[in-house]
């Protein structure tokens, strides 16, 4: 394996450790039963230190270990997991993210290293804190106290020398009689067997045993040759190696199997704990397979139950009418600790899923070749309509028959390509627990968030963009909207606010929901400040909507001070300048008491869409197809811009007048009905070219300020097509201009 690659994988998985540990700590509290969200953050910490020590990073290695060592006492029921442990153990995993961006290479540039080791300090601190006020005694060096253990460990020396030594007639015999192995065995056994594919998966099993030195002291190390062949028979890439390793260590059987959890495919583990009886040892080396043995298999071939014990907990188990699980029996006769019959059924379980899930098949691809296979694709649907046309001229039925099965297939490729960067919109969301959380301290309020639609699908390239305009939305809603508590109770609501984020699909596109319960938006606040900054004339008449966009305008608010979240007037304007960028649109509803809803519309793609192709001249334009209603032939009210269509007044735009296109109008123009949401306008052109596949291209930065336009594409006869922005052709439809929306000669 790559080590690089390897690397990259690590940081991969980290990041998506530190997400799941958050949504953990953020729902933790709610939780009728803690244990499996205590379970999921211990879980996603020691596997960020496990990982991070295979590459020696020891800066995540140490920090971890302490936020793990705080986490095990919450596991233990020592510590409570409150909300000023729950913000600790959140800032403790913004830490480790940022460690980890260190490692990436993804670090700010601002971002002063002795600042963020100032910060690493500041939490190790008070996670030693925790753990003093929890035992009495420094837990940061809990480690080092292993006093007599230690002391004896060193003078007895190794526990098991070899394997052909415990294997001997007679080595068992008057030792096993007595009891235990002696005063020599007070620590763990470990019998380690690496299989010989391990160095090809880019493991060192040296890495494992200089790791083991964190949790104690390794006492001796027993290398096993046995297994090696002759020299000629040799793979120089295969190990052929095992150890017997003695360890004085305070840590559980679970903490030292942890140590081993990436290579436990590529070997054979048994570990035995101390002060066990010598038939463990036995046993060990009769133990015989690969797979993980039954729970009292396990719990016996460690040494944490004996034979007896075992036959009697599997005798009352048979005679027992309710078949109660056997672990369960173990811990109702002592013969073992909780924790040791879960850390047992959690291996059994993870074998399990490994077993189920072995068939399943699913590889990490890298965004770039992603993004230069949509690309390619893009490519070929362009030639494939050339493809096409040259065909249709030549008038060779034959060739227009391969050429429509080509087009086709390109177009089932485009559909599986394309469907590869859809992701689901849920990882997005849950960011913003954390939003609401740390936001809702800052405010001093109660505010829950309620998530719905989390998964529908869109474009990866919209989810990464579309994230910071829903941060903005939600911060504003829980600034501006929820009201204090006391003020919601003596307005008859509950006294935590909520706010909602759903996601839909609808019609071609995704339809994105920030609602909030709290008092709604002052309409005459924001009608008088709209004045006051002479943006609308005093007495001039607007719709309630019209009112609303009005925060929407750069610079404005309503805040009555500045705060670090708000009242500066910088934001919403942002959030639409962004939404836009998107080909999407934003829309606010609102009643006084009731709250605020802002609707984002968002297109499914950014890459490829289905088109209707119009003409104007000699110009093209492409509409996206899922908005296109119906196509009619021309006809207009006297002297007004706009027509009945079947009863309904239908408002419309000469795209030759929109855009000072050269030429005359033909004798016959037809009018695009276009729907975006629940507005409705027509468009008039010349002509009706059909349906096509458009390949979005950008538009040059000359033309960034060109309203109308999203972007173009290349048609097959190599001539361009502009693609026309429906959101904002309906905003002029509402709103005309003199100047009309742009002028393509400018």
């Amino acid at each position: 394996m790559d080590l690089d690659q390897a690397l990259q994988t690590f940081i991969t998985e980290s990041r998506e450790l530190l997400a799941e540990m958050e949504e953990a700590l953020l729902t933790v509290q709610d939780e009728a039963d803690r244990g499996p969200a205590i379970n999921a953050i211990f879980r996603a910490a020691h596997t960020i230190k496990g990982s991070a020590g295979l590459f020696g990073i020891d800066a995540i290695v140490e920090f971890t270990h302490d936020v793990e060592s705080v986490l095990d006492r919450v596991r233990e029921g020592a510590l409570a997991i409150d909300a000023d442990m729950v913000a600790l153990m959140l800032g403790c995993n913004d830490y480790i993210g940022r460690l980890v961006d260190g490692v990436a290479g993804d670090r700010r540039q601002d971002e002063d290293e002795a600042e963020l080791r100032a910060e690493g300090a500041m939490l190790g601190e008070r996670l030693v804190a925790y753990l003093r006020g929890g035992n009495g005694v420094n837990g940061a060096n809990g480690a080092n106290g292993m006093n007599g253990a230690a002391a004896s460990g060193a003078a007895g020396g190794f526990a098991v020398a070899t394997v052909d030594a415990l294997a001997a007639p007679g080595a068992a015999g008057d030792a096993d009689d007595a009891g235990a192995v002696g005063p020599h065995a007070d620590h763990w056994h470990i019998s380690l067997r690496f299989h010989e594919g391990v160095l090809r998966n880019g493991m060192d099993p040296l890495s494992f045993l200089r790791y083991l030195q964190r949790l104690g002291r390794i006492t001796g190390v027993a290398c096993q040759t046995g297994r090696l062949p002759a020299l000629d028979d040799m793979d120089p890439e295969a190990c052929y190696l095992g150890f017997e390793i003695g360890l004085d260590s305070p840590a559980d059987k679970a903490t030292i199997e942890g140590t081993f959890e990436f290579v436990i495919d590529d070997c054979s583990i048994r570990i035995i704990p101390p002060n066990s009886r010598i038939s463990a040892y036995v046993e060990m080396l009769q133990a015989l397979g690969e797979e993980p043995a039954m729970l009292g298999e396990m719990l016996m071939h460690c040494g944490t139950l004996t034979q007896r014990e075992l036959d009697e907990a599997l005798r009352l188990q048979r005679q027992d009418n309710n078949a109660k699980p056997l672990g369960r029996i173990l811990v109702q006769q002592q013969a073992v600790a909780p924790p040791v019959v879960a850390a047992a059924l959690d291996r059994q379980r993870q074998a399990k899923e490994k077993k189920v899930g072995g068939d399943s098949r699913s590889v990490r691809v890298d965004a770039d070749k992603l993004d230069h296979l949509i690309n390619l694709v893009g490519e070929l649907i362009t030639a494939s309509a050339g493809a096409s046309l040259t065909a249709a001229r030549t008038g060779n039925a034959e060739a227009q028959e391969y050429a429509s099965q080509v087009a086709d297939l390109v177009e089932a490729v485009r559909d599986s390509t394309l469907q590869l960067r859809m992701v689901r919109i849920g990882a997005t969301f849950n960011r913003f627990r954390r939003v609401v959380h740390d936001v809702a301290r800052t405010l001093g309020k109660r505010i829950e968030l309620a998530i719905s639609g989390e998964d529908t699908e869109l474009d990866k390239t919209v989810v990464e963009k579309i994230g910071d305009p829903l941060t903005h939305l939600v911060r504003n809603a829980m600034d501006h909207g929820i009201e204090p508590a006391d003020v919601r109770v003596a307005a008859g609501k509950p006294a935590h606010g909520t706010i909602t984020l759903d996601a839909r699909h609808e019609s071609g596109h995704i339809v994105i929901e920030v609602r909030d319960d709290g008092g709604g938006l002052d309409r005459e606040r924001i009608f008088a400040k709209a004045v006051e900054r002479g943006i609308v004339e005093p007495g001039q008449v607007l719709s309630d909507s019209e009112v609303f966009h009005l925060i929407f305008e750069p610079g404005f608010s309503t805040a009555a001070a500045v705060t670090d979240l708000s009242g500066r007037g910088v934001g919403m304007d942002v959030v639409k300048r962004n939404i836009e960028a998107l080909r999407g649109s934003v829309d606010v509803t609102s009643r006084p008491g009731a709250g605020t809803l802002v609707t984002v519309r968002l297109p499914l793609t950014l890459a490829i869409i289905d088109g209707f192709q119009v003409g104007v001249g000699r110009s093209r334009f492409v509409l996206p197809l899922d908005m296109v209603d119906e196509c009619v032939a021309y006809s207009a009210v006297e002297g007004n811009s706009y027509t009945d269509l079947r009863g309904q007044v239908l408002p419309f735009i000469r795209l030759r007048e929109m855009f000072a296109l050269p030429g005359q109008a033909g004798a016959r123009e037809n009018i695009v009905v276009v729907r975006h949401g629940a507005q409705r306008c027509g468009l008039v052109v010349d002509t009706l070219l059909g349906e096509t596949q458009a390949v979005i291209k950008p538009l040059a930065r000359i033309f960034a300020g060109a309203r109308g336009i999203s972007g173009s594409s290349i048609l097959g006869s190599g001539e361009v097509a502009l693609i026309l922005d429906v959101p904002a052709l309906m905003e002029q439809a509402r709103h005309p201009t003199p100047a009309g929306v742009a002028r393509l000669t400018a």
